[in-house]
């Protein structure tokens, strides 16, 4: 496929599994074509300071920091701050690597001179030598709550990493304002395609989805999906068991594909996850851990997004 099929492309991303896929699309595509809008659904306040785990997990994977087999953080990265503070009695339920902390320390500092989250992630992302396109996909808070079947309220990433997604989870909720950033929606109205990468679609995708005019654009693109599920479980995370708890039906892509609706005009799959839909289902590895398999990915995709028009 040529690879200017199409010359704006326009990835929505969060967590691990869409990182990998962002670092594919970003070596398969010329630059320029690529920007990545991303979930800051799960942005959270911890020691003082403004936590985006999305936003740095893809950063992180763009500047070939992230660890290739845990997919977050940074290789090689210490923890004494971590350490100091459990001697200290504090929080330390989230992991925050020393010098992964001057990421968190210059974001909030920059928010609190009044600089928007694009400002402060365009800088980080030129800081690490990152070119393409990071975007937020708010300026304001817009955090994502899950219920339990409890009755209980947990902010995401309470909910994921200091109860271990132990709790069954009976709703997610968006919460704050539904404004896309500017430059979320601009990216959105220029795209000619746009990828919905293997990321949790109801605490990574759904909230971008939610916001203020996003689904009335992607109507008017071509929009290729790519299954978070492969085998009937997830390569990363707790949406195998989000799956049955919040539809009521099985792990399966087929249950992706049908929460994302008629939105979707192509979807990829793990060979034998395939099943009849109205738009083409791609079956090819989709287990992108490996560096070199990314990249591969990203071209069968692209040309499957080509083969539609």
């Amino acid at each position: 496929m040529n690879a200017m099929a199409h010359r704006a492309v326009v990835a929505l991303a969060g967590g691990v599994g869409g990182a990998r896929l962002v670092d594919g699309l970003d070596r398969a595509l010329p630059a320029g074509a690529l920007q990545v809008i991303v979930n800051t659904g799960d942005d959270f306040q911890h020691w003082g300071l403004h936590i985006s785990p999305d936003l740095d997990t893809i950063m992180y994977t763009l500047a070939g920091l992230s660890p290739e087999d845990r997919g977050w953080g940074i290789e090689g990265d210490s923890f004494q701050t971590l350490r100091e503070a459990q001697r200290r009695g504090l929080d330390d339920w989230f992991q925050l690597g020393d010098r992964d902390l001057v990421t968190h320390l210059v974001r909030t500092s920059a928010l609190a001179r009044g600089e928007s989250l694009t400002q402060v992630t365009r800088a980080l992302c030129r800081g690490l030598k990152v070119e393409r396109p990071i975007l937020p996909m708010a300026d304001a808070p817009r955090p994502t709550t899950m219920v339990t079947a409890e009755g209980e309220k947990l902010a995401f990433q309470e909910w994921l990493v200091r109860a271990r997604s132990v709790p069954e989870v009976k709703a997610v909720r968006h919460g704050g304002d539904t404004k896309p950033s500017p430059q979320a929606l601009a990216a959105l109205r220029a795209a000619d395609l746009v990828v919905i990468c293997p990321s949790n679609p109801f605490v990574s995708i759904d909230p971008i989805l939610t916001l203020d005019g996003v689904r009335d654009l992607l109507e008017e693109t071509t929009v290729v999906a790519v299954s978070p599920i492969l085998g009937g479980r997830a390569v990363k995370g707790p949406l195998g068991s989000m799956i049955p708890q919040l539809l009521g039906q099985p792990a399966s892509a087929k249950a992706v594909a049908n929460h994302y609706g008629d939105m979707l005009d192509a979807y990829a799959v793990h060979p034998g996850d395939g099943f009849d839909a109205p738009f083409p289902v791609l079956e090819t590895n989709i287990l992108i851990q490996a560096r070199e398999d990314r990249v591969v990915f990203a071209r069968k995709l692209l040309e499957l997004a080509a083969s539609l028009s």
